[in-house]
């Protein structure tokens, strides 16, 4: 069950990248998509917040949120501009590093046992991705290097997922941290800001249910499995992103 819910989420993920770069190109900035995208799955959550109350933004682990939510706030604007800046290919393949920094991060913080088969695994996968996608050498520019630091946060954020998971179930971590993402984001999002045009709301919608279904999937995957396994299993968004 928990290799099903990260191959979904990284089909959703997937879906995420194609709405977001769809949005940017009508001239929506990077900023400020990141703000509808966190708003619209808070936005998302509301049947499920009517229904559990009060103890779904209630946790024992807040620092912990607040620490993850930053690193993700980060990852999430150098992700977006990377989209606005490279393909979604590109994009896709240099986010293969997140996989990597996060088993580093399971085996050093959750003392997970990354034999030699898993490790071996992850670069081969990630040596592919970078064969099928991109072939030879090509510059690293500014869209590039976004997209590096992305994936080196988003890999040690899915540490803080199965960290969490300790005390909370994924619907209130997923919850709770958009819900602490959606002021922390607006504020930037405010100095670039362009009221949203009809043509843009389908583009935002699917965006914001992608987001959310996405970022389910993937906090379940990670109650259920080791974090170093369920990061093998996220090169399977090289099919959707291909699709």
């Amino acid at each position: 069950r928990g290799i099903f819910w990260v191959i979904v989420s990284m089909a959703l993920f997937a879906g995420l990248a194609v709405f977001s770069r769809a949005v940017m190109d009508t001239g929506m900035h990077p900023i400020e998509v990141v703000f509808f995208r966190n708003l619209l799955a808070c936005l998302m959550f509301t049947p499920l917040l009517l229904w559990r109350g009060a103890s779904l933004v209630r946790s024992s682990q807040l620092n912990l949120y607040g620490l993850r939510v930053s690193m993700m706030l980060v990852s999430m604007w150098a992700w977006f501009y990377a989209l606005s800046k490279i393909s979604i290919g590109e994009v896709t393949a240099i986010g293969f590093l997140g996989p990597l920094c996060g088993t580093l991060g399971a085996a050093i913080f959750l003392r997970e046992t990354v034999r030699a088969r898993r490790w071996i695994a992850l670069i081969v996968g990630f040596l592919g991705a970078l064969v099928i996608l991109r072939p030879g050498l090509s510059s690293v520019g500014a869209g590039q290097m976004a997209a590096l630091l992305g994936a080196m946060l988003s890999g040690m954020g899915a540490v803080m997922v199965k960290q969490l998971t300790a005390g909370d179930d994924p619907d209130k971590i997923v919850f709770l941290t958009n819900l602490m993402l959606t002021p922390m984001s607006l504020v930037p999002a405010l100095f670039v800001w362009q009221w949203p045009q009809a043509s843009q709301a389908p583009l935002l919608l699917g965006m914001g249910l992608c987001a959310v279904l996405g970022h389910a999937a993937w906090a379940r995957s990670y109650a259920l499995r080791d974090a170093s396994l369920a990061q093998t299993f996220e090169f399977s968004r090289l099919l959707f992103a291909v699709a």
